[in-house]
This record gives structure tokens, C-alpha cells and sequence, in this order.
């Protein structure tokens, strides 16, 4: 569904059907440590730049609110690998294992055999 930024995530969700006004990340909605989610927040969320960039079916991302200096809200991205069964440093680009694990890798591998 389309943010209020006006960018494509699929964990975004709005209800505007007969005068409903509902709007909510479920992303956020999943971690109860988070910090209450607004709609402002879409248009510096890196969630749907990380879902363009990487597409890997075995990465889990965690988002949360936090405040940065008392005064800014940001939302903060976790990533953890289910193949791999360890946390992503960088969300973007993945673990770096889970595409040697598929069958046409072996076809764009480098390595001649």
C-alpha cells in the first residue's frame, strides 16, 4: 500500500472505507517496546527502501521508534537472517549467504569449475 510519503510498503496499512480514518504500520504494531507510530514518520522510514534493495524470503525485519536527543523520532530497522540464523548488519544488502543457497547462483557464480 502507498505511505503517506508516497513510496510502496507492504507493511503499511490504511482504512478509509465509510468515513473510517485508520492508518497504522504493522511493522511497529508487532513490537510492543516501540514507541507510538504516527504517520509522519513514512517519509524518513527506511523499511521501504530496505523491502526495494533486498528481496531475500529468509530475512526478518524488526522496527521500532526511538528517540534520537530527547526531541527527534526515528524509525530504527533490525534485520535477522532465518537461514543463517543470525542478525543482518546491513539490511540493504542481506546476510550474504542466502544467495549462494539458490539454484541459479551456481550460473552467475564467477568461480570456473
Amino acid at each position: 500500500m502507498r505511505t503517506p510519503a508516497g513510496v510502496e510498503c507492504r507493511f503499511y496499512y490504511a482504512d478509509y472505507y465509510r468515513g473510517r480514518s485508520r492508518q497504522e504500520c504493522r511493522l511497529i504494531a508487532r513490537n510492543r517496546a516501540s514507541e507510538r507510530w504516527r504517520p509522519d514518520l513514512c517519509r524518513t522510514c527506511p523499511v521501504p527502501a530496505i523491502l526495494r534493495a533486498n528481496a531475500c524470503p529468509n530475512m526478518i525485519l524488526e522496527a521500532r521508534v526511538r528517540r534520537r536527543f530527547g526531541l527527534l523520532r526515528r524509525v530504527v530497522v533490525e534485520a535477522f537472517c532465518t537461514l543463517t540464523k543470525e542478525e543482518v548488519a546491513e539490511p540493504m544488502v542481506g546476510c550474504g549467504h542466502c544467495h549462494e543457497h539458490r539454484p541459479g547462483a551456481a550460473i552467475l557464480s564467477l568461480d570456473s569449475d
